[in-house]
């Protein structure tokens, strides 16, 4: 390793290329055949696997920022994708479950998020996608932890 900094191969920037542009490709399919932004397919995706969460909760599982979740959460109850109800105990607090259209949506857009990933994954060995796997899950922990006092 140099003391220079070269931006293309920069880790951080690499990564950051690398998942903005395997986003923004699958996103484009979404987007032309349900007009989903990729916060809101996030929320779609995590809502259908973990129903009844709040807005926080969404946020926090989708690394999306508050923000961009308050947003795309708005819109697909705009839409009727999304149906929020508000807690008895706190009514500040939402809990957010896809519609039957987003079951729906979820269930059509699931199968090509896969079909996307196996053919990005295609050529690759096993092997190699379970090292990958291994040193992403590493990185992934460091990351957390660096910084930390």
């Amino acid at each position: 390793m140099t003391d220079e900094l070269i931006l293309e191969d920069f880790l951080p920037y690499r990564l950051s290329v690398l998942s903005h542009t395997v986003s923004t490709k699958i996103a484009g399919v979404y987007d032309k055949r349900f007009g989903l932004t990729i916060p809101e397919w996030r929320v779609i995706a995590i809502l259908g696997r973990f129903p009844g969460l709040s807005a926080v909760e969404v946020a926090e599982r989708t690394m999306l920022d508050k923000v961009a979740v308050s947003r795309a959460v708005t819109k697909l109850i705009k839409n009727g994708r999304l149906d929020r109800e508000f807690a008895d105990a706190d009514r500040r607090r939402s809990i957010l479950n896809l519609s039957e259209e987003g079951k729906r949506v979820h269930d059509e857009v699931a199968p090509l998020a896969l079909q996307f990933e196996r053919d990005l994954l295609h050529g690759l060995s096993d092997q190699d996608i379970e090292v990958f796997n291994v040193v992403m899950e590493r990185l992934l922990a460091k990351a957390r932890l660096l910084g930390t006092p």
